[in-house]
């Protein structure tokens, strides 16, 4: 995204935080004269320990000269978490990253992630490139999702089909708990690679075509790895639990592999077996 986008992006966000917060978790009277929810801006401003006008400019996304110290101090003022903070510093400080050129065909994985992939047999995993593009998943992950090889690979992007695709819907049983997790892991790629112009057009698409995108994304969650509980309602198996853990793969691709794990006891490695071996 450029200056003017990144800047609105971190004048959303900081507004976003600062309504989140109720007076009362960091220290001062809740009041009975509010018209706002969350703090006002001279709050955050003196718990940071900055002027209201320069807390103000920032926020109202003015371009002026940030140090990380101050950030620091605006991210305890506004209770951040640790990769919030990270994504504070990235729209802030204007973290200039050179784009990865979309490929024509699907990118090709590594043969030891390609190794990884197979050696999971119960356990459905997906690779996503940093634009959620999906570029590898094993048998596994095609019997619990879909057969993403049915699917054309310009369309093949895990935000959009989350949204685009009534099976997933159907399928997960606490959807809008799965979608704010990987839109969270979205928005720290959107913060990361700021000189990118495929985030801003691909968010503005979302927006106007899915209007649950819409009102999830402007909740600001940000997370890169997320802990996550994917409950599914498979139409052949019925109920499947997973635990998610997310793993970034070292490289310049900047690879994400998503591992969802059968709970224990919960009979989903069992169902999952039956369901491949139908196969």
């Amino acid at each position: 995204m450029d200056d003017s986008n990144r800047l609105e992006a971190l004048s959303y966000f900081l507004k976003t935080k600062r309504a989140q917060l109720k007076p009362e978790s960091v220290g001062l009277p809740p009041g009975s004269r509010r018209r706002t929810p969350g703090l006002r801006r001279e709050e955050v401003a003196q718990l940071a320990g900055v002027s209201t006008t320069w807390y103000t400019w920032l926020e109202q996304g003015r371009d002026i000269k940030v140090s990380r110290s101050v950030l620091d101090c605006i991210a305890q003022a506004l209770c951040l978490n640790r990769d919030e903070h990270e994504y504070l510093n990235d729209l802030a400080l204007g973290t200039q990253v050179v784009s990865m050129k979309i490929q024509a065909s699907p990118m090709t994985i590594s043969p030891s992630l390609k190794k990884i992939l197979s050696a999971l047999t119960t356990c459905p995993t997906i690779i996503t490139d940093r634009y959620c593009h999906i570029v590898g998943w094993n048998p596994a992950a095609a019997h619990v999702f879909v057969d993403f090889a049915t699917i054309p690979e310009s369309q093949r992007n895990l935000i959009r089909l989350l949204f685009s695709q009534k099976e997933f819907k159907v399928l997960a049983g606490n959807w809008e708990h799965f979608a704010k997790g990987f839109l969270s892991i979205f928005r720290t790629y959107y913060g990361q690679y700021s000189g990118d112009e495929w985030y801003t057009s691909f968010i503005q698409e979302m927006s106007n075509t899915y209007p649950e995108f819409k009102s999830l994304w402007m909740e600001s969650q940000v997370s890169k790895a997320p802990e996550i509980l994917i409950e599914f309602r498979h139409g052949k198996v019925g109920k499947m639990l997973f635990d998610l853990t997310s793993l970034q793969v070292q490289g310049e691709d900047d690879l994400r592999c998503s591992i969802y794990t059968p709970v224990e006891e919960s009979g989903t490695e069992e169902k999952l077996k039956r369901l491949i071996s139908a196969q």
